[in-house]
C-alpha cells in the first residue's frame, strides 16, 4: 500500500495532523491508531465519561515507570490514551493555551505572538465551551482571592500570573469534542483520508539516501508494509513516539546497541528529556454536597520564588476537585498499581482489588463522603527534573523503560511543598471554612517541612502532561528543527508533544493540538514550495 502522507497515532494531534493534510483532496492520508475505533466505547464520546473511559482498559496504555527514589521507591502509573481521539478521548477536557512567558521561551516562529492565529483557527473547529459557576466553586474564587489571586475571564489570555477561572473545556451540549470529533468525525466522508485501528507500528523504514520511506505494522494478524510519497508523521505521543524511533534504529547508539538494535541514524536526544507535571491531592470534607460534577475551575500562581522564571511567571497550578466526579473510578484504575507488586499485577489480583473496590464504594456511607469531599491538587507546572525513556529489547511489543525522575531536581520538592502550603492557605480561607473544610490529607497536624515532605512523596502521582522526548529546538542537540522536521532523516516529521521543549504551566491537550495542526500545515507548504 502507497499513501502521500502516513501518520502514526490518531490522538489530539494525530487526528488533527491527519485531517489538516487531507484537506487538499488531491492527495492520500494514511492515519495508523494502535486502539480502537472510539465508537467501539461510547463513554469515549460523552462528555461526562472521561471517569468510565479512565477505568476501562481497552482505552488506557497500561503503563508504570521504574521506582522513584522521589517518591518512596513507588512506581508511578504513566497510562495514557488508546484509540482513536488518544488521550483527548479519555482526559478531563481542559483545553488551556498555556501562558505567554511559556511559549515566549520557545525558539523564533513560536511565540505567544506566532501561534495565536493558529489557536484561534483550531477553536473556531473545536468549539470549547466553559461550565457555569456553582456555590462551591464561587466560594473557591472568593477563597482563593483572600489568598493572593485575582480573578480571569478568560484563562486563554495568556496571563497565566496568580490567577484563577473557569477552563475551556473540549465539550459541547454533553458530547466531547476532541479533535477526532471535530476534525475527523464531524467531517466524514474523506475519500482520500484512511484511518486503520488495531494498527500496530513496529518502525519506520529509511531507504539508501537516509528518506523515511515506510511504517512497518501489524493489523489484524497480518505484518504489512505502508510506503509514504512524501512524509511519514509521528503522532503516537510523548511514551510511543520515542520508543518507536528507537524501535527503528534512530536514538542514542549505546541505548540501541544495548537493546539489540541496529543503529540507522544515532540521534542523542531521542527518549531524553521526559518530563511531566507530577501532583499531589489536599483533600477537605465539606458540611454540604459539592454542587459540581467535573474540576472546572483552575488556578495558576508563582510558589517558589527563587526559581529562574520571568517576573509574575507561575510555577504551580490549582485545580479544585469534586472527589464525586472520579474518584470511585480513578481508584479502580490506580490503586491496583500501588497494592500489587509487579508480578501480581496482570494477573486476576487485579479483578479481585477491583472488585473489592466496587464492594466499598457501592455502600451508602462511601457515597456520603464522596458526595461533600473536594480536594485541591496542586501541579508543578515549570518541573526542572528530566527523565529518560529507553527501550530494553528489539522486541515491539516490549514496553520501554520509563523513569520520569520525579523530583530529581531538589527545587522541585521545594516549589511543591510551598505550592501545599499555599493550597493549605486557600483550604483554610473563609469562604471555604463557611462551606465546610475539614482538613482530611494531609492532616491538620502535619505542619513542618519534613511533615509535608513525607506527604508529597507517598501521594505525588503524574497529571499524564508527558513531554519533550523529541525535543524542538534551534540548538544541534534538538531532536526536531523548528519545523519539527526530525535532524539528520528526510521525510520524517514530529508532531505530538514529544517535540515540546518544555510543558506550559497549564495542561498540555491544547498545545498538543497545536503541533499537530502546524506539523500537518508545515508538510504541506513544503511540499508545495519545491
Amino acid at each position: 500500500m502507497e499513501y502521500d502522507y502516513i501518520v502514526v497515532g490518531g490522538g489530539s494531534a494525530g487526528c488533527l495532523a491527519a485531517a489538516t493534510l487531507a484537506e487538499d483532496p488531491a492527495v492520500s492520508v494514511l492515519l495508523l491508531e494502535h486502539g480502537e475505533p472510539a465508537e467501539n466505547h461510547p463513554e469515549v464520546l460523552r462528555a461526562d465519561g472521561y471517569k468510565d473511559a479512565f477505568a476501562n482498559d481497552a482505552v488506557i496504555w497500561d503503563r508504570f515507570s521504574v521506582p522513584q527514589p522521589g517518591c518512596g521507591g513507588a512506581r508511578q502509573f504513566m497510562g495514557t490514551g488508546m484509540g482513536i481521539g488518544g488521550s483527548g478521548a479519555v482526559n478531563a477536557m481542559v483545553y488551556t493555551r498555556g501562558a505567554a512567558a511559556d511559549w515566549d521561551a520557545f525558539a523564533p516562529g513560536w511565540r505567544w505572538a506566532d501561534v495565536q492565529a493558529d489557536f484561534a483557527a483550531i477553536e473556531r473547529v473545536l468549539r470549547p465551551t466553559r461550565k457555569e459557576p456553582t456555590a462551591f466553586t464561587e466560594a473557591c474564587v472568593a477563597a482563593a482571592e483572600q489568598a493572593g489571586f485575582r480573578r480571569s475571564a478568560d484563562l486563554n489570555d495568556g496571563d497565566l500570573g496568580d490567577v484563577l477561572g473557569y477552563e475551556w473545556m473540549n465539550q459541547e451540549g454533553g458530547a466531547r469534542r476532541n479533535s477526532y470529533v471535530a476534525f475527523i468525525k464531524d467531517r466524514s466522508p474523506r475519500d482520500n483520508l484512511t484511518i486503520l485501528t488495531g494498527a500496530h507500528a513496529d518502525r519506520v523504514s529509511l531507504d539508501e539516501g537516509g528518506r523515511a520511506e515506510a511504517v512497518l505494522f501489524r493489523h489484524q494478524g497480518a505484518a504489512l508494509t505502508a510506503r509514504a510519497r512524501r512524509e511519514v508523521l509521528l503522532a503516537a505521543g510523548a511514551l510511543e513516539t520515542p520508543r518507536l524511533l528507537q524501535l527503528s534504529g534512530i536514538g542514542p547508539g549505546a541505548v540501541l546497541r544495548a537493546a539489540g538494535v541496529e543503529v540507522v541514524r544515532e540521534v542523542p536526544g531521542v527518549g531524553e528529556n521526559l518530563h511531566d507535571h507530577p501532583n499531589v491531592a489536599l483533600f477537605f470534607l465539606g458540611r454540604r454536597p459539592v454542587d459540581c460534577f467535573h474540576p472546572q475551575l483552575y488556578g495558576f500562581g508563582r510558589a517558589n520564588p527563587a526559581l529562574d522564571l520571568p517576573p509574575g511567571q507561575s510555577d504551580t497550578c490549582y485545580v479544585f476537585y469534586p472527589a464525586r466526579s472520579s474518584i470511585r473510578e480513578a481508584s479502580k484504575r490506580v490503586l491496583p498499581g500501588q497494592i500489587l507488586p509487579p508480578w501480581l499485577y496482570r494477573t486476576p489480583a487485579r479483578a479481585l482489588v477491583r472488585g473489592a473496590l466496587s464492594l466499598l464504594w457501592g455502600s451508602r456511607l462511601p457515597d456520603w463522603v464522596i458526595n461533600r469531599l473536594f480536594g485541591i491538587v496542586v501541579v508543578l507546572g515549570k518541573p526542572k527534573s528530566r527523565g529518560t525513556l529507553r527501550i530494553t529489547t528489539a522486541d515491539p511489543d516490549a514496553p520501554a523503560r520509563l523513569d520520569p525522575a520525579y523530583f530529581s531536581d531538589p527545587a522541585d520538592l521545594a516549589t511543591m511543598l510551598l505550592g501545599v502550603r499555599r493550597a493549605r492557605a486557600i483550604g483554610a480561607a473563609a469562604p471555604l471554612a463557611a462551606w465546610g473544610n475539614r482538613a482530611l490529607s494531609p492532616s491538620p497536624r502535619a505542619e513542618g517541612d519534613a511533615a509535608l515532605t513525607r506527604f508529597i512523596e507517598k501521594n505525588t502521582m503524574t497529571t499524564y502532561h508527558f513531554a519533550g522526548t523529541c525535543r524542538m529546538g534551534e540548538d544541534a542537540a534538538s531532536v526536531c528543527d523548528p519545523r519539527l522536521r526530525l535532524r539528520g532523516v528526510r521525510g520524517l516529521r514530529i508532531v505530538d508533544a514529544s517535540a515540546i521543549p518544555e510543558t506550559p504551566v497549564a495542561a498540555m491537550n491544547a498545545p498538543s493540538m497545536l503541533f499537530g495542526y502546524r506539523g500537518g500545515r508545515y508538510a504541506v507548504e513544503e511540499w508545495r514550495g519545491r
